[in-house]
């Protein structure tokens, strides 16, 4: 099961000089597509439990388009195990002008993590 978000770097995301946004902004969208995950296995949004492994790979700006995905990749009698992948797909060009963006013809990946989320037993409303 893989779930997919796609949302733009606002200004309210920059956070470092030069508009860069947070890497922690990246965690925030994993976060919203675990959630979506387990909703749609478990019917509950469940907890974040831990990341195991997380890799900042490419800065992201504001104005930028990213992609977010998710993916189930092992399941427990509670735990779900997930990887996930952020993407720029669209990059804001303020080097050609300020409103310059461009489509990229292959997007660049600029996060990658696993982790665990957990839905208790009682919570699980979607029976397998």
């Amino acid at each position: 099961m893989k779930v997919l978000i796609r949302l733009r770097m606002s200004m309210n995301d920059a956070h470092y000089g030069g508009n860069l946004v947070d890497g922690a902004r990246m965690l925030n969208l994993f976060g919203d597509v675990a959630t979506e995950l387990l909703i749609r296995y478990d019917g509950d949004e469940g907890l974040f439990r831990a990341y195991d492994n997380v890799e900042f790979l490419a800065p992201v700006y504001a104005g930028d388009y990213i992609e977010a995905e998710g993916e189930m990749v092992e399941v427990g009698n509670t735990s779900r195990k997930m990887k996930f992948e952020a993407r720029k797909v669209i990059q804001s060009r303020p080097d050609i002008n300020d409103s310059a963006a461009e489509v990229l013809e292959k997007p660049i990946v600029v996060c990658k993590a696993s982790g665990t989320c957990v839905v208790p037993k009682d919570k699980q409303r979607i029976k397998r």
